[in-house]
C-alpha cells in the first residue's frame, strides 16, 4: 500500500511539473491577467531598486534620529557615543545602498549591452 501511494504521489508530482512545459506557459504569460509581462531581469531590477530605495530612506531617517540623539545628549558621554555610532551606521547604510544601486546598474548595462544608465 505504501509503495502504491508513493508511486502515485511521484506520478502526480511529475505531471504537475511537466504540464506547464508542455503548454509553454512559462514563455508566454496570458494577457489581461495583471501578471507582469517584463523579462525576469527587469522584474529583479525593479525589486532591487525598490529595496535599495527603502534602505536609503531608512538610512537618512536613522541619520536624522542620530542627530536628534546627539543634540539631546546634554553632555552625557554614553548618549553621545550611542549617537555617534548610530550616525556612523547610518552613513554606512546609505553608502552601501548607493553602491548597490551602482552595481545593479553596471551589471544591467553589461548584461543588456547598453552603456546608458
Amino acid at each position: 500500500m505504501k509503495n502504491k501511494l508513493r508511486s502515485a504521489a511521484a506520478a502526480v508530482s511529475v505531471a504537475a511539473l511537466t504540464v506547464p512545459a508542455l503548454v509553454l506557459a512559462q514563455f508566454a504569460p496570458p494577457s489581461g491577467t495583471g501578471l507582469p509581462e517584463n523579462s525576469i531581469m527587469n522584474i529583479i531590477k525593479g525589486i532591487m531598486n525598490w529595496l535599495l530605495a527603502l534602505v536609503g530612506i531608512l538610512g537618512v531617517i536613522g541619520f536624522a534620529i542620530a542627530g536628534i540623539l546627539y543634540l539631546t545628549a546634554a553632555g552625557d558621554e554614553d548618549r553621545i557615543k550611542t549617537a555617534k555610532s548610530a550616525m556612523t551606521y547610518s552613513i554606512i547604510g546609505v553608502i552601501i545602498a548607493l553602491l548597490g544601486l551602482v552595481i545593479i546598474r553596471a551589471a544591467a548595462s553589461m548584461i543588456g549591452g547598453s552603456s546608458a544608465f
